[in-house]
């Protein structure tokens, strides 16, 4: 069955999964921390059109980011089964395109920043160094999906920054936990090309965890719950408030324990379902929050 992006011209397709559009669920897993920041915080009721704002960033520099990477892992990709054929790997569209793609689209980013205030627009630039050094993590340590949730999650401060004051302490327990989901959901993304990863030199949680993958991403989703009641607990002041998490970790509970199959079919749906785990998260934030 065709997809939207097989209409379209040629030329623009690659650009299209360039750009991962025809993978959305990465930008979801970007979105999603954005709207718990800013919901935990009280801002759907003070600044609910920021909710279109940091859809339309997340789309954009999501795609930025991957762009960059592909620029940076061209060689490591066409050494991979699962990415040989991607735009940059294959040479269909050249390495200075491609960073003018990149540009462009850090340009659309530029304006979701300008309707942010000042202290958010700060605490938005303070990714890009974090973002930029992401693709050289996998040839220096074995957890680079660590660092992958230190800036996937960054959304998660800069929603909470665009209504409220950054000294609480919910906030970072929030961010940290995501760390610890990304983690998570990343060893599982991770474990489709563990075979082709070792054969090509590149590090990965997967591979560091090797035959304890399953229990490690039931220990970094354990944490992340864990992390996720202390900020919701300090924002309600009440254990009360731990029920709304309820449905996210049911929800992780069901991808650890069909996680016995680690094919790599089925690694990448259980990492796909994330985006629901992500929007029950929302939804938990923003019981808090609204309450």
């Amino acid at each position: 069955m065709k997809s939207w992006i097989d209409r379209l011209p040629a030329s623009a397709q690659a650009y299209a999964r360039l750009a991962r559009l025809d993978r959305p669920a990465g930008t979801w897993l970007l979105f999603w921390p954005c709207i718990a920041g800013l919901a935990l915080a009280g801002g759907l009721q003070r600044a609910p059109l920021l909710v279109l704002w940091f859809g339309l960033g997340s789309l954009a520099m999501r795609g930025a980011g991957c762009v960059w990477n592909d620029i940076i892992d061209r060689d490591l990709d066409a050494q991979v089964e699962r990415t040989r054929d991607r735009p940059v790997a294959s040479g269909r569209i050249s390495v200075k395109a491609a960073l003018a793609f990149a540009v462009a689209l850090s340009l659309i980013g530029l304006i979701v920043l300008l309707q942010l205030r000042l202290t958010a627009q700060l605490v938005a630039l303070a990714s890009i160094i974090p973002v930029a050094a992401y693709p050289f993590m996998k040839r220096i340590t074995w957890w680079p999906q660590a660092w992958l949730g230190l800036t996937f999650n960054w959304g998660a401060l800069v929603g909470w920054a665009a209504v409220a004051a950054v000294d609480a302490p919910a906030m970072w327990l929030l961010w940290a936990g995501g760390i610890a989901w990304t983690l998570g959901y990343d060893t599982i993304y991770a474990l489709q090309d563990i075979e082709d990863d070792a054969l090509a030199g590149i590090k990965s949680s997967a591979r560091a965890l090797g035959p304890r993958a399953r229990a490690g991403v039931a220990g970094f989703y354990a944490l992340a719950l864990a992390l996720w009641g202390a900020a919701l607990w300090l924002v309600a002041g009440q254990a009360l408030a731990l029920l709304a998490l309820l449905p996210v970790a049911l929800h992780l509970g069901w991808q650890v324990n069909k996680l016995a199959d680690a094919s790599p079919a089925n690694a990448l749906r259980l990492f796909r379902a994330n985006r629901l785990a992500g929007g029950l998260l929302a939804a938990a934030c923003a019981a808090v929050g609204l309450a």
